[in-house]
C-alpha cells in the first residue's frame, strides 16, 4: 500500500481508541475463571478476538485451538487449559507462532503439576494439553524474558486450591505490565501481595458480579504521539484514557516531551498539543525495559525528526511477532541511516535527508506497519502487507487517513 501526506484541512482532531488488548486478555481470563464478571469496551482487535473463541471452544473431546499470531492468547491459554480439569486441547498457531519460545511457562507449570506435551518442537507449540487440577502452590520462574510467562501464572492462580506464590527469578522484565494483572486481579476482589521478589495471588473460589469497562490501549495512542511530532502543527483529543492507568505504555507521554508533544488529562480523554518554539535534542537516550512496545514508534519519530537515539531494555524484542530489532535495522536503513544493534539495545544515527519511495517490509508485525505508518508526514512510502494491523488496531488505517496520511 502506497502512503503520501496531504496537509489536513484542520489542526484539531478528535479520535477515540478501542480498548486496550493487554488488558482485556487478562480480562477475558478472569471473567473465564468467574462467570458473573461483566465487561464493556473490549479491544477489537485480532488477539482478542482469538482469545475468546480459543475460551468459548466446546471441550467435550480433543479439540484443537488456532491462535495464529496471537503471543498473548497462546500464552494465558496455555495456563489456563492447563488448570481446567477434564480439557483435551491441542495449542497451535502461525508458522511464527511455532518459532516463539514457550518452555519457560511450560516447565513451570509441568513444575505445579500440569499435564503438557510439545507436539513437534520441544520448546515451542503446537502442544497438547490435558487439564487437571494443579496441586502446588509455589512456583520459581525467570523473569527476565517474558512478562506474559508470570502474567498467565498469576491469572490461573485463584482457581487453584491454595492459590499460588510466584518467586522471581533474575531481573524482571515488563514490570508494569505485572502490576497491570495485579490491578486486574484485586479489581475482583482477588488479594494479590507483590514485593518485587515475589508475587502471592491468593485463592478465590467466587466473585460479586462486577462490571469492568476496559480503557482504552497506550499502545495504540503512540502512533498519534509520532504522527504530531512530524506534523508542523495540530491538536488531538484521544479517549479514552485515564492518568492513572494500569498501563505501563501509557508512559509514552512521558517519553514524547522529548519530542515537544503536550499531554493534557482531562475527564476520560487526553490532549495532545505540540509546545511552543520547541527545540528538538540532538540526541536522546532511553531505557525500555518496561515498555518494549514503544521501542518501534520511539525509533521511526527519531529515524523522522533527524534526532540520533540509543534505546535500551529491548532483549524481549527478539521473541515477539518477529525479530524486531534486525526488523528495524534493515527497513530504517533502507532510508540511508545507520543502526547498530545488539541483543538489548539500538542506536540509530539519522541522516539529514531520506532516501525516497522505500517500501517497507511488515514481518507479519502489526507494530512494523504502524510504526512506519507516520513517517508519510516526511516522505512518501509504501507498507507491504498492510492488513497487519488488524492484530491489535483494525481501524488504523481510517485513523491515519484523518490526519491526511492517505
Amino acid at each position: 500500500m502506497k502512503l503520501s501526506f496531504t496537509t489536513p484541512k484542520t489542526e484539531q482532531f478528535q479520535f477515540e481508541i478501542t480498548g486496550s488488548k493487554s488488558i482485556s486478555n487478562r480480562y477475558l481470563i478472569l471473567q473465564a475463571l468467574f462467570p458473573n464478571l461483566n465487561l464493556k469496551g473490549l479491544s477489537n482487535s485480532d488477539d482478542t478476538q482469538v482469545l475468546q473463541k480459543a475460551l468459548s471452544a466446546s471441550l467435550q473431546e480433543t479439540t484443537e485451538i488456532d491462535i495464529h499470531h496471537a503471543g498473548t492468547a497462546m500464552r494465558f491459554s496455555t495456563a489456563f487449559f492447563s488448570a481446567l480439569p477434564g480439557c483435551e486441547v491441542i495449542l497451535t498457531g502461525s508458522q511464527r507462532m511455532q518459532e516463539r519460545p514457550i518452555g519457560i511457562l511450560v516447565e513451570a507449570l509441568r513444575s505445579l503439576g500440569a499435564d503438557i506435551q510439545y507436539i513437534k518442537n520441544e520448546g515451542f507449540p503446537p502442544l497438547k494439553i490435558s487439564g487437571k487440577p494443579l496441586q502446588k502452590e509455589n512456583i520459581s520462574i525467570s523473569a527476565d524474558v517474558s512478562s506474559q510467562y508470570i502474567t498467565a501464572l498469576m491469572l490461573i492462580a485463584p482457581s487453584l486450591k491454595n492459590g499460588l506464590t510466584i518467586h522471581l527469578e533474575s531481573k524482571v522484565t515488563s514490570k508494569p505490565y505485572l502490576k497491570m494483572t495485579a490491578q486486574a486481579l484485586e479489581s475482583v476482589g482477588v488479594h494479590v501481595e507483590y514485593d518485587g521478589n515475589s508475587i502471592r495471588v491468593h485463592s478465590k473460589t467466587k466473585i460479586e458480579p462486577t462490571t469492568i469497562s476496559v480503557e482504552s490501549d497506550w499502545s495504540s495512542v503512540s502512533y498519534f504521539y509520532s504522527c504530531l511530532a512530524l506534523m508542523n502543527a495540530g491538536n488531538m483529543n484521544i479517549s479514552t484514557f485515564y492518568k492513572d492507568s494500569l498501563q505501563g505504555d501509557s508512559r509514552v507521554a512521558e517519553f514524547y516531551q522529548l519530542f515537544g508533544i503536550e499531554t493534557h488529562f482531562k475527564t476520560n480523554f487526553i490532549q495532545l498539543s505540540k509546545m511552543d518554539n520547541f527545540k528538538l535534542p540532538q540526541k536522546i537516550e532511553l531505557d525500555l525495559n518496561d515498555t518494549p512496545d514503544l521501542a518501534q514508534t520511539i525509533a521511526v519519530s527519531c529515524l523522522g525528526l533527524g534526532v540520533e537515539c540509543f534505546l535500551t531494555g529491548l532483549h524481549t524484542l527478539k521473541v515477539k511477532e518477529t525479530d524486531r530489532l534486525v526488523a528495524l535495522k534493515n527497513e530504517i536503513e533502507k532510508f540511508g541511516a545507520e543502526v547498530i544493534i545488539t541483543d538489548e539495545s539500538l542506536h540509530l544515527k539519522p541522516v539529514d535527508e531520506f532516501n525516497s519511495e522505500v517500501k517497507i517490509e511488515t514481518y507479519q508485525d502489526h507494530r512494523m506497519a504502524m510504526a512506519f505508518a507516520p513517517l508519510t508526514v516526511k516522505t512518501d512510502l509504501e507498507i507491504l502487507n498492510p492488513e497487519v494491523v488488524s492484530k491489535s488496531f483494525p481501524d488504523f488505517w481510517d485513523k491515519m487517513r484523518v490526519l491526511g496520511i492517505r
